[in-house]
């Protein structure tokens, strides 16, 4: 519970100061990244301790170590969103406050112990970044955005909201800590039309259709909280159904689960390689890279559970940096097409530096995290089917591909047109710096650890 509470104590000292200067605002940035930092790696070590342990601290609050790490994940998150946003704007407390209400969502969200609660805050955290798409989007269909992540979200969880009422009326509890009864375990149907909530906010392909559309109408501080944050409450819930509820991980539905999301990974991966939207990229990217989590959660193994743990960790980190520099470049050439974007090489090269840094950890180079989760998982993928490590692979390699199309579409060549005003490159090199360097220094935690 005192972690609990020092995590509020850390999310209003920036919703303070981010109304008075930036000034202030780097200094409460520098101070507090060794404090996160270490809650980084005491998170990693006890979850590597155990996947699945939990401690209640009340009648409906718990400890977990998946909890842990995904609270110090939002706590470093929430840091870089406040540090790429803290500029003026003319509704900066509503700004403020709905990213402290996300923030809050989110922490209580990875605590609780009752799937009362659970369920709430697995849709309320949606109303923040609908607030967000809505009041600072930067086009039009800013509207439809939001429509479809709010149909897709909420009407993918009703046959959870179904599961949770059922449950209590066999149990007369809905605490997590009792398990729920065989017949309605062994109902591979019933299974995976639970997942699919889940599934809609992880999300795997074929529910994925709102996430593009979100992310190219959010702003900056918008779609990293989206890709560092939201999506991990899909992974989060899988791990909560599978170690909590028992959902058994040898049968039809979660055969077909798996095989739909590694393939469907691939065929985003060449989407990727198509896209002329550097931000839409970014984000079918993040489609790929969350399907591997599947695969690791489903192979039943400790190494899958914690190479799915290491993934979303490590997704976090890289795509909220990818898309803090593709915002650099948005306010640099006005557009975020790549035949526009171009020649930030000759720009700006300190900022080019951080880009072909953050495109190396996203293709999984060393010593990045995002390389010792995908080996895990390859050997972890193993034990799922033997032919599953070939669409894994497969991506692993498309991966590299749509990450030197989009450095070298950015960076190389000559600009199209005269760039605009930027953000100062110190304070573009100070975000990228705190997204790249926890990835390199957690992974040589892990791979000390395992």
């Amino acid at each position: 519970m005192s972690s609990l509470i020092w995590s509020m104590l850390f999310m209003f000292i920036p919703c303070l100061w981010v109304c008075a200067s930036l000034d202030l605002m780097k200094c409460w940035v520098y101070c507090s990244s060794s404090i996160s930092c270490s809650l980084f790696v005491l998170s990693i070590a006890y979850f590597q301790q155990s996947m699945l342990s939990a401690v209640a601290v009340s009648s409906s609050m718990m400890k977990s170590s998946v909890g842990c790490l995904l609270i110090s994940l939002t706590l470093w998150i929430l840091i870089l969103c406040f540090y790429c946003s803290a500029k003026p704007s003319s509704n900066i407390n509503r700004f403020t406050g709905a990213f402290w209400l996300s923030g809050l969502f989110l922490i209580l969200f990875f605590s609780v112990s009752k799937m009362s609660l659970f369920y709430f805050l697995f849709e309320v955290t949606a109303i923040p970044m609908v607030v967000l798409i809505i009041g600072w989007g930067y086009q039009p269909e800013r509207m439809q955005a939001s429509i479809y992540m709010l149909v897709y979200t909420v009407s993918a969880s009703l046959p959870l909201l179904a599961f949770i009422v059922y449950s209590f009326w066999g149990f007369g509890s809905l605490s997590f800590f009792l398990h729920c009864p065989p017949h309605i375990i062994s109902d591979s149907p019933w299974v995976f039309l639970v997942l699919v909530a889940f599934l809609v906010k992880l999300p795997v392909f074929g529910f994925h259709l709102w996430l593009p559309k979100a992310h190219s109408e959010a702003p900056v501080a918008g779609s990293m909280l989206l890709a560092g944050l939201l999506l991990k409450l899909g992974g989060f819930g899988l791990i909560r159904s599978i170690g909590w509820w028992g959902f058994s991980l040898r049968g039809p539905a979660t055969e077909i689960i798996a095989v739909v999301s590694l393939c469907g990974g691939v065929i985003t991966s060449l989407i990727c390689l198509s896209q002329t939207d550097i931000k839409a990229l970014v984000a079918y990217s993040s489609i790929g890279h969350m399907s591997l989590v599947i695969g690791g959660l489903f192979s039943a193994t400790q190494t899958g559970w914690l190479s799915a743990g290491w993934i979303m960790l490590a997704h976090g980190l890289c795509s909220s940096g990818l898309f803090a520099l593709v915002n650099n470049s948005y306010l640099q050439w006005g557009s975020r097409s790549v035949f526009l974007v171009k020649g930030g090489l000759s720009v700006l090269p300190s900022v080019s530096l951080w880009w072909f840094l953050l495109a190396s950890a996203n293709m999984a180079c060393p010593p990045t995290l995002n390389l010792i989760s995908e080996i895990t998982l390859f050997c972890a993928s193993v034990f799922l089917h033997c032919w599953f490590v070939f669409p894994a692979a497969m991506m692993v390699f498309l991966a590299a591909a749509y990450s030197l199309y989009l450095y070298t579409s950015t960076q190389h060549g000559v600009p199209a047109t005269p760039h605009r005003s930027f953000i100062r490159p110190n304070d573009m090199m100070t975000a990228s710096a705190m997204h790249w360097v926890p990835l390199n220094i957690l992974a040589l935690g892990c791979s000390s650890l395992g």
